[in-house]
């Protein structure tokens, strides 16, 4: 389940969520996730990752990051396949 907010949070966890993804949260609120949940809930922090970033993201004690930066900056590469039938 996402959330983007600390009663969010709450709210997920009310309805039994297990995995929860922390979006576009600043360090405090997700070290706060990380205290109320208190290891009953496993959580992905997502949103704004840079990989400068990702030290700190990971000292709030968060279980997972992640970060599309690394596959949305990267060019496209054409590839083809042609399969010839008579060989096949």
């Amino acid at each position: 389940m996402e959330v983007e907010s600390l009663d969010q949070l709450e709210e997920a966890i009310a309805v039994g969520a297990d995995v929860v993804l922390l979006d576009n949260m600043d360090l405090e609120i997700m070290r706060e996730a990380v205290r109320r949940t208190g290891g009953r809930v496993l959580l992905e922090a997502s949103g704004n990752m840079r990989p400068g970033r990702l030290r700190a993201v990971a000292e709030t004690g968060v279980d997972l990051i992640s970060m599309s930066h690394i596959t949305m900056r990267a060019q496209a590469v054409d590839v083809g396949l042609d399969i010839d039938v008579e060989l096949a």
